[in-house]
């Protein structure tokens, strides 16, 4: 059980996707291991238990830091787990990990979301979704070690196939590794008018697919 203040994105479908994904993948042991956009902290938690010996968790909300930070000193885990506040587009810059896990917000929004509560902020991002999966696709060679893993995760509506292109791009081998279809949640449900109207789903459209996209990093030359 974690703890899950209000206004604290809680794990949900994309989460346990993505957590099983790296399950699969596995840490390598001593592995330092880095979590985007952590929330409550799971799968922070969930690597400081598979073998990482120090995991880095970031989150853009005081409420989500404060939250992760309760959920890993409750977890007594064995290995120090740093919960850090800011945008990962500047805090990231320079530092490097040996795996890295992103749940960045992705929903597809109007670019006038004045008046939704601050929390919204945990899953909008801009008319086509990239506002933040852009960005992180472009620094994600810097923040692999020659040999580095990265899962992302996000939804069909936020087009994985350039996700795909992009990591490659970078020079990093790209697979998707996890997906699952699931119906829209509340969020989507109330926004199915205007995402029909743009044409990222179709007509009486309810079911979004999640996917999780791995990019390796190539090790260094002479190195297995």
């Amino acid at each position: 059980m974690l703890l899950r203040p209000w206004g604290v994105y809680g794990p949900q479908g994309d989460s346990f996707l993505l957590r099983e994904a790296l399950l699969r993948a596995s840490v390598p042991p001593g592995a330092r291991m880095l979590d985007v956009g952590t929330g409550t902290g799971l799968l922070a938690l969930t690597a400081a238990r598979l073998g990482a010996c120090e995991v880095w968790a970031v989150d853009a909300s005081y409420r989500a830091v404060l939250a992760a930070r309760c959920n890993v000193r409750l977890s007594r885990l064995p290995v120090p787990v740093h919960v850090e506040h800011g945008d990962f587009r500047t805090l990231l810059v320079g530092r490097r990990f040996d795996v890295v896990t992103a749940n960045p917000p992705y929903v597809p929004a109007p670019e006038d979301t004045t008046g939704e509560p601050r929390k919204t902020r945990a899953w909008n991002a801009g008319p086509e979704g990239r506002l933040y999966l852009d960005p992180l696709c472009a620094m994600a060679p810097g923040l692999l070690t020659p040999g580095g893993t990265m899962l992302l995760v996000h939804s069909s509506l936020a087009q994985p196939a350039r996700t795909l292109r992009l990591l490659a791009d970078a020079g990093l081998v790209v697979s998707v590794v996890a997906r699952r279809d699931q119906p829209f949640g509340p969020v989507l449900t109330t926004r199915a008018g205007w995402l029909e109207e743009r044409g990222l789903i179709g007509p009486g459209q309810r079911e979004e697919e999640l996917v999780v996209i791995r990019a390796d990093r190539p090790p260094a030359p002479g190195r297995p």
